[in-house]
């Protein structure tokens, strides 16, 4: 895994939800057959409202028309990111789109937990709130090794929570395949 990521940025509220993420109408695909698994990417945060999100009047769709990956990276979320229900498909339809991190004020625990355990997404929590500070379309630098996220477009410099042990996870694609290289299971 790349030790710097480059991308533009998503900004979303606070409160975002699993429904949100992926809603319940869109869990019917397979997430393992390769086509079908793209739905989940085309239908990521395909149903925040744009008073939720925060978005400018008028919304940015994260994903555009057919598509099934954003051309946005990075999402900058505020308070409890993640909350609602517990399932799974929330990180993977986020990493199934392009997303490679989400830098937010705090997490639910399980979409924490379940996008660190699945190897899906870098779940960065800021030391500042961001959401005020970044804005849809910004260019971004985050430095994984130095827990630091540039604005390029606004040439800010903003200080992020380290990830401990999280990164090594993330980097052997999930919490199973961690263990297997790590030796703790065959």
């Amino acid at each position: 895994m790349e030790k710097v990521l480059n991308g533009k940025a998503y900004v979303l509220g606070n409160n975002i939800d699993t429904d949100q993420i992926i809603p319940a109408e869109h869990l019917v695909y397979s997430l393992t057959d390769e086509d079908e698994s793209k739905k989940y990417g085309h239908f990521a945060l395909s149903s925040v409202p744009i008073e939720k999100a925060g978005l400018p009047e008028g919304g940015v769709s994260f994903i555009e028309g057919d598509n099934w990956q954003s051309e946005f990276t990075i999402i900058i979320g505020g308070s409890n990111f993640g909350c609602g229900s517990s399932r799974e498909h929330a990180p993977f339809a986020l990493q199934k789109a392009g997303v490679k991190a989400i830098i937010a004020e705090s997490y639910a625990r399980i979409f924490y937990r379940n996008s660190v355990d699945g190897g899906f997404l870098i779940p960065y929590e800021t030391v500042d709130k961001l959401i005020d500070k970044i804005k849809t379309g910004d260019q971004l630098e985050l430095d994984l090794e130095n827990n630091i996220l540039k604005n390029l477009t606004k040439e800010e410099v903003h200080h992020l929570k380290p990830l401990g042990e999280v990164l090594p996870i993330v980097e052997a694609g999930g919490l199973f395949n961690y263990a297997r290289k790590s030796a703790m299971i065959l």
